[in-house]
This record gives C-alpha cells, sequence and structure tokens, in this order.
C-alpha cells in the first residue's frame, strides 16, 4: 500500500484547509486510514481515523467539532476537511494506513502552517 498526501499550506488563523490521502497499491489490506500530525519540536499525535469499509470515523479530542474525516471509495481517497485552524494546528500532516495490526503504511506528510 502507497499513501500520497497533500493539500497543505498558508493559512490565516480562523481558515480552512483539506487535506487528501491517495492510496494506492493492495488497498484491499486496508482496514482503516487516519491522519497524524507532528508540531514542532513536538512528538507525532493521532487525529482521526475512517474504516475503509463501512466509513466509521473516530476523532481526538482537540478535533472534534472542527475536523472532519471523509472518504471517496471511487477515488481511493481520504479527505481531512480542518476548519477554524490556530496556531496550534501548524503541524506536519501525515496519513497512514491501518491493517488490522498497527499502522503499517506511512505518507510522506504535507505541512500546514497556521498564521495568528
Amino acid at each position: 500500500v502507497q499513501l500520497q498526501a497533500c493539500g497543505g499550506g498558508l493559512v490565516q488563523a480562523g481558515g480552512s484547509l483539506r487535506l487528501s490521502c491517495v492510496a494506492s497499491g493492495q488497498t484491499s489490506r486496508i482496514y482503516s486510514v487516519g491522519w497524524f500530525r507532528q508540531p514542532p519540536g513536538k512528538e507525532r499525535g493521532y487525529v482521526a481515523h475512517i474504516l475503509w469499509n463501512g466509513g466509521g470515523t473516530f476523532y481526538g479530542e482537540f478535533a472534534k467539532g472542527r475536523f472532519t474525516i471523509s472518504k471517496n471509495n471511487g477515488k481511493n481517497t481520504v479527505y481531512l476537511q480542518m476548519n477554524s485552524l490556530n496556531a496550534e494546528d501548524t503541524a506536519v500532516y501525515y496519513c497512514a494506513a491501518h491493517k488490522g495490526a498497527g499502522w503499517h503504511y506511512w505518507g510522506q506528510g504535507t505541512q500546514v502552517t497556521v498564521s495568528s
């Protein structure tokens, strides 16, 4: 499984961005796809994930109400819509795929910078 993340950029506080993660290869092995982020000088942390079959969604506490994860089955793409962004959301965002025993596959990351 290969993952390609994109959609990051520079946005003002209060603005929105939508990240995309395109999965290719043996996508039938995917159990779920998630987003993680690594702020400057901090460890990578969980944002949200979605079940590949069925579409159930799960969020980290800070993401509830501001971020929405969704997917387009026909395009093998998972999205992360981020609204009401603030400076604390500045990070490199990664998508990852879970095949039932851990996050095995990772994309290259996309930078999100929120200016105040």
